[in-house]
C-alpha cells in the first residue's frame, strides 16, 4: 500500500447531534492510518477566518491522543456555529454598519496556506452547501450529513437523527408508565 503524505481539515458546523465527537474519531484514526495529518477547524470555518477569536488557536492538532474516549461525549471537540458563512460573511463598517461579504476564496486560500490538502465538512444542508462551493473553487472537500431533521437530499438517515427519536421515544415510555402509576394522562 502506498501512503501518501496529505493534511486535512475537519469542521463541524451549525447545530451539534449525537455522535460527532464519534464521526470526528472515526475520520482521524482512519487519516492517520493512512500516514495522514489531520487538524480540527474550531468553531465552523471562524478557525481560519477569524483565528484571533478562537482563545486556543483557530487549528487543533488531532491525532490519537486527543480523541481518546470521545465516542461517549456530546457536542462536538472543535466547537461549532450556524454563524460566520464564509459566502455570508458579516462584517463591520467604517460606519458602523454590517454588512455581509463572500470570504470564500479567501478561505480556500488559507486552506492552501496552512498546508492542508483536503477538507471534510461535517454539517446540514448549510454547511455542506458552503463545503461544496469550496469545492467548485477548487478545494478537496468531503461532506458527512449530519442533522437530527433527517432532511437532507439523498440520505435515508443521518447521524444524530436516530439517536434523537430513540432518546426522545425513550423519555415518552417512562412519562406514559408514570402516567399509567398514577391513572392520569399526561401532556
Amino acid at each position: 500500500m502506498t501512503r501518501t503524505s496529505k493534511r486535512i481539515a475537519i469542521s463541524t458546523g451549525g447545530g451539534d447531534e449525537p455522535g460527532l465527537n464519534a464521526v470526528i474519531r472515526a475520520i482521524v484514526l482512519s487519516a492517520l492510518n493512512r500516514g495522514w495529518e489531520c487538524v480540527g477547524i474550531r468553531d465552523g470555518y471562524n478557525g481560519l477566518l477569524a483565528p484571533e477569536d478562537c482563545p486556543e488557536g483557530g487549528l487543533v492538532a488531532l491525532d490519537r491522543t486527543s480523541v481518546r474516549g470521545l465516542t461517549h461525549l456530546g457536542g462536538t471537540i472543535l466547537g461549532t456555529t450556524n454563524r460566520g458563512n464564509p459566502l455570508r460573511y458579516p462584517v463591520k463598517g467604517l460606519d458602523g454598519q454590517v454588512k455581509e461579504i463572500d470570504r470564500s476564496d479567501e478561505l480556500v486560500a488559507l486552506f492552501r496556506e496552512h498546508g492542508i490538502n483536503d477538507l471534510v465538512s461535517i454539517g446540514g444542508d448549510g454547511s455542506l452547501q458552503i463545503a461544496h462551493e469550496l469545492y467548485r473553487k477548487g478545494l478537496s472537500v468531503v461532506g458527512v450529513p449530519k442533522t437530527i431533521d433527517n432532511d437532507l437530499d439523498r440520505t435515508v438517515v443521518t447521524f444524530g437523527f436516530d439517536t434523537a427519536v430513540h432518546f426522545a421515544t425513550e423519555c415518552i415510555d417512562r412519562l406514559h408508565s408514570t402516567a399509567e402509576s398514577h391513572q392520569r394522562v399526561l401532556v
